[in-house]
C-alpha cells in the first residue's frame, strides 16, 4: 500500500511539473520614467535583453521626449525579462544614453527586470 501511495504522489508531482512547464510566461507591466534635460528632441526605444529582437514600441516607431517633463512609458513584458533602454538625440545617433540607437552599445546600469514595478526617474542630461 505504501508503494502505491508513493507512485500516486510521484504521478501527481509529474503532472503538476509538466503542466507548469508548458504554461506561457506570465505578462507583467514595467513602468519606465524618463526626463530629458537636453535642449533637442530625444528618441527612446526599449530592448529586450532576453528575447532577441524584441523592441518597444516596435513597428518602426519610437518614444519621443520633446520637453523637460517626466514621461512614463508602460510596457507589457514577460515576468523576469531583462529590458534595457536606448535613448539618443534625434539625427545624432552618436549622442546617446543607455544602449543607444538600435541597441548598438553596452551599458552598466540601463536595464531593469520586468516584475510589475517601475524604474526610477531616468534623467537624460546633455
Amino acid at each position: 500500500m505504501r508503494k502505491g501511495l508513493l507512485s500516486a504522489v510521484l504521478l501527481a508531482f509529474s503532472f503538476v511539473y509538466f503542466a507548469a512547464a508548458t504554461l506561457p510566461a506570465s505578462a507583467e507591466t514595467l513602468h519606465w520614467q524618463f526626463e530629458s534635460k537636453h535642449p533637442n528632441i530625444v528618441d527612446v526605444e526599449l530592448y529586450s535583453d532576453t528575447r532577441r529582437g524584441h523592441v518597444w514600441p516596435g513597428n518602426k516607431k519610437i518614444y519621443v521626449l520633446d520637453d523637460f517633463s517626466t514621461k512614463t512609458i508602460n510596457i507589457s513584458c514577460q515576468r523576469g525579462e531583462k529590458v534595457c533602454y536606448g535613448a539618443w538625440v534625434r539625427n545624432r545617433n552618436n549622442l546617446y544614453w543607455g544602449v543607444g540607437y538600435k541597441n548598438r552599445n553596452r551599458c552598466s546600469n540601463c536595464c531593469y527586470t520586468c516584475n510589475g514595478g517601475q524604474t526610477k526617474v531616468i534623467v537624460l542630461n546633455p
